[in-house]
């Protein structure tokens, strides 16, 4: 199993996603950190290919999201902490026969308040936003490029009026131009600064106010940048790029990348 999405919700508590078609998608559960796990969901339909997944801050409601089956992106959706999940009608999503989600960073979905937002590439790169715990979306033009390994890969959002949306192309992956977006309100986006390389992911710095790091990795290349000015401009902090990123309150950020490598950034 391609295990590429882990969200805790206590010191016990945690999901992870496992991608893939078919039954390579799953979600497992523990609730006695990590040292057993419960199969809290197998995917059945072999159209399916889950990419990602979030908590909402209650620790109850969840969602995880599938590339379009039918010409729609398809949301599963937990009620009881992740103990069991349910495949939410598609009515209130717009058609997306032509997108699909980028599974490498396990942020393709996100949550903030009651909002969950996910981003899209392919034929079209949009960032989604649901108010409704996944019933109904809207999809608003992300400014980053589409193409066949390009759109949206990750977002982060600092509060619930202010987020980043990053991306790139997959096939080119030293082009960082447009790369970037940010929205005010969470409804349209508006491209920034440009880094040196795409971004699979990005985080807000704690305590920080609008600075961000953004990081990806593509064969040979990649690189780790930050912006202490919400995205308008950039500093390459290293060459080395990674999948997935996260920082945590005490202002330390942490990257995983290929080959098991793991690095974190302190703030001095």
């Amino acid at each position: 199993l391609l295990l590429r999405d882990v969200e805790a919700s206590g010191r016990h508590t945690a999901l992870v996603l496992a991608i893939g078609p078919g039954e390579d998608s799953r979600i497992f559960r523990t609730s006695d950190g990590g040292r057993t796990w419960a199969e809290a969901f197998v995917n059945d339909d072999p159209n399916a290919f889950y990419d990602c997944m979030a908590m909402y801050g209650d620790g109850r409601h969840g969602l995880a999201m599938s590339d379009p089956v039918d010409g729609k992106f398809r949301i599963l959706a937990t009620r009881d902490g992740g103990r069991s999940w349910a495949v939410l009608p598609n009515d209130g999503m717009p058609d997306t026969s032509t997108e699909y989600g980028f599974a490498a960073s396990g942020d393709c979905l996100v949550t903030v308040g009651r909002s969950a937002y996910f981003g899209s590439g392919g034929g079209l790169a949009r960032v989604f936003r649901s108010d409704d715990f996944g019933l109904t979306w809207t999809a608003s033009d992300s400014t980053i490029p589409p193409g066949e390994a390009a759109g949206v890969f990750a977002l982060a959002f600092q509060s619930r009026s202010f987020g980043v949306a990053v991306g790139g192309d997959f096939s080119d992956p030293a082009d960082g131009v447009d790369a970037v977006a940010v929205s005010v309100g969470g409804h349209a986006w508006t491209s920034v600064g440009d880094p040196a390389h795409l971004a699979e992911d990005a985080a807000f710095l704690p305590g920080r106010h609008g600075a961000l790091l953004v990081t990806g990795e593509s064969g040979d290349v990649g690189g780790t940048s930050i912006s202490a000015d919400r995205g308008r401009t950039w500093t390459q902090l290293s060459p080395t790029g990674y999948h997935a990123l996260d920082c945590t309150a005490d202002g330390s950020c942490w990257g995983a990348g290929s080959g098991g490598r793991v690095a974190s950034v302190s703030r001095r």
